[in-house]
């Protein structure tokens, strides 16, 4: 097949060996494929994730750095067979998408941080056959490849355990923060402040259903909105000190829940979050039941992903897509059709 494919840290493309599905395995034509800043982020620094998941135990520990694998998690595609003994639960021809992980045959690996389970950006994966879930077909192939980085914020907005009481602050509108965003939007919660450095990502937060977008150099995003005080923050950055800045700001009995993914050891005051009474949540990835919400309120119109959507590349544009990432102005997701050069 032909793949767009790291190896060593740098994107190369050309043709890999077609993968072949095993037993509780599914084999899957690619239609479209996100790039996600953890695929950027691999690149750079892959080998200390790698180091991180062995030293403190992570799925991406089996990864060898130097060989090839393709990278792609956020996919849809069309069902193409199934491995012998497997039960075909979706009919062969369909379209699907999954939780970007394998755990066939016992073992638990990431789809697209894996040399075994090839990603979207080739033009075949291997999915889970029991996790696999079926796209209508009003959905069209973009925004069903949204499913899964909008599932991510929705599970990190229910992680905080919302409720109608609380005025929650977004920190960083990158497609986490977004989905954080549309998920307490579903949930009724109000107000909703987003903070962001950069105009475009704010304007979408609107979009998505902040009430207030602030950019955190002129103006407080604690301050409180309608007589609300800010009781529970959402941090989406990553970077090592955010939490302690958090600490210093959040307002006494706050919940924090930290979505970023920071790969940096970080220091923070505990006397500080202690004296306030603070909750800290850690959030990871989506479940299935988050992919399910995301299928359905994309499907059925609830949450418009559309202006998130930049230009579709083939496997060739993949090393300048991943590039261009975190250039002012950058589209929350470029779109891969490994069908396309």
């Amino acid at each position: 097949m032909r793949a767009a494919y790291v190896e060593g840290g740098t994107v190369h493309t050309g043709t890999l060996p077609d993968p072949v599905p095993d037993a509780g395995q599914a084999l899957v034509r690619t239609h479209r494929c996100g790039l996600c800043a953890s695929d950027s982020h691999f690149l750079h620094a892959g080998q200390n994730v790698i180091d991180l998941s062995r030293a403190h135990g992570g799925p991406y520990a089996a990864l060898d750095f130097a060989r090839p694998f393709v990278p792609g998690h956020e996919f849809v595609g069309e069902l193409l067979d199934y491995g012998p003994g497997t039960t075909r639960r979706v009919k062969p021809g369909r379209r699907v998408t999954s939780v970007p992980i394998m755990r066939a045959k016992g073992s638990h690996a990431v789809i697209g941080f894996s040399h075994d389970c090839p990603g979207g950006c080739g033009e075949l994966m291997l999915l889970d056959a029991a996790m696999m879930i079926e796209v209508p077909d009003a959905l069209d192939d973009e925004r069903a490849a949204m499913i899964e980085p909008l599932a991510v914020g929705l599970e990190h907005a229910r992680r905080g355990r919302p409720s109608r009481d609380d005025a929650a602050l977004v920190i960083g509108c990158g497609a986490i923060g977004l989905g954080v965003i549309a998920g307490l939007r579903l949930l009724g919660i109000a107000p909703i402040i987003a903070a962001d450095f950069d105009a475009g990502r704010r304007a979408l937060a609107l979009a998505m259903g902040a009430d207030v977008a602030c950019d955190p150099r002129e103006a407080s995003p604690y301050a409180p909105v309608g007589g609300r005080q800010v009781s529970l923050i959402y941090e989406n950055v990553g970077r090592p000190g955010m939490l302690s800045e958090i600490i210093a700001a959040a307002p006494f009995d706050a919940r924090i829940v930290m979505g970023g993914y920071c790969m940096e050891a970080d220091r923070l005051f505990v006397f500080a979050a202690q004296n306030k009474r603070l909750t800290v949540h850690f959030a990871g990835g989506e479940e299935p039941q988050d992919m399910d919400l995301a299928l359905r309120a994309i499907a059925d119109g609830r949450i418009d992903v559309a202006s998130w959507l930049g230009e579709t590349v083939g496997v060739g544009g993949v090393s300048a897509a991943i590039a261009a990432m975190g250039a002012p102005g950058a589209p929350v997701r470029t779109v891969v059709d490994p069908r396309l050069a």
